[in-house]
Parts: structure tokens; sequence; C-alpha cells
């Protein structure tokens, strides 16, 4: 179990990196030269369109993958040490009964 869970945190980290990257590549509508004046054309490898389905792609199925493994952690954490509180570790103080004003 324990390889397991690290094996996912690796996952994790490099999609997380990869997400960040894919977002960061991404343009703006309209963020191009072309789009400035209001023209629609751009000079783009993919074409104007097929660069962005396929950013947008990624981007969505990395953020999935992320989503995924985030509960996945969450699980493999909670199973491996166990029920657990935040409260735990505290103690309450002992409080003395108000009295009265009469």
């Amino acid at each position: 179990m324990n390889i397991l869970f690290y094996f996912v945190i690796v996952v994790h980290v490099i999609v997380c990196l990869f997400l960040v990257g894919v977002v960061l590549i991404q343009q703006g509508r309209s963020a191009d030269l072309a789009g400035a004046f209001g023209g629609q054309g751009s000079q783009t490898a993919f074409g104007p369109r097929a660069a962005a389905n396929v950013l947008t792609r990624l981007t969505t199925w990395s953020a999935v993958i992320f989503m995924c493994t985030s509960l996945i952690l969450v699980v493999l954490y909670a199973r491996s040490t166990g029920p657990h509180s935040v409260l735990d570790g505290t103690t309450a103080p002992a409080s003395a009964p108000a009295k009265s004003g009469k």
C-alpha cells in the first residue's frame, strides 16, 4: 500500500506540472495580432481552431486526472492512518460553574 501511495503522488505531481504548462501555453480568445484589429485569421501551425481544440482537450483530461489522483490520495491516506480528528491531542479546559449573581 505504501508503494501505491508514493506512485500516485509521483503521478499527481507530474500531472500538476503538465496542467500548469498546458494552461500557460493557451492563448485567450483573439489574443494574436490579427485579433487586436478585429481579424479572424491566425498563423498558427494547426490553424486557429485546431490548436485550441487540442489544448482544450489536454487541459480537460489533465484536470480530470488531477481530480482523480487527488481523491485517490485522500482515500489512501485515510486508510493508512486510520480514523482521526482535528481535535485529537487537545484537552478540554476544566472550568468551574459560573457563580450566581445573587
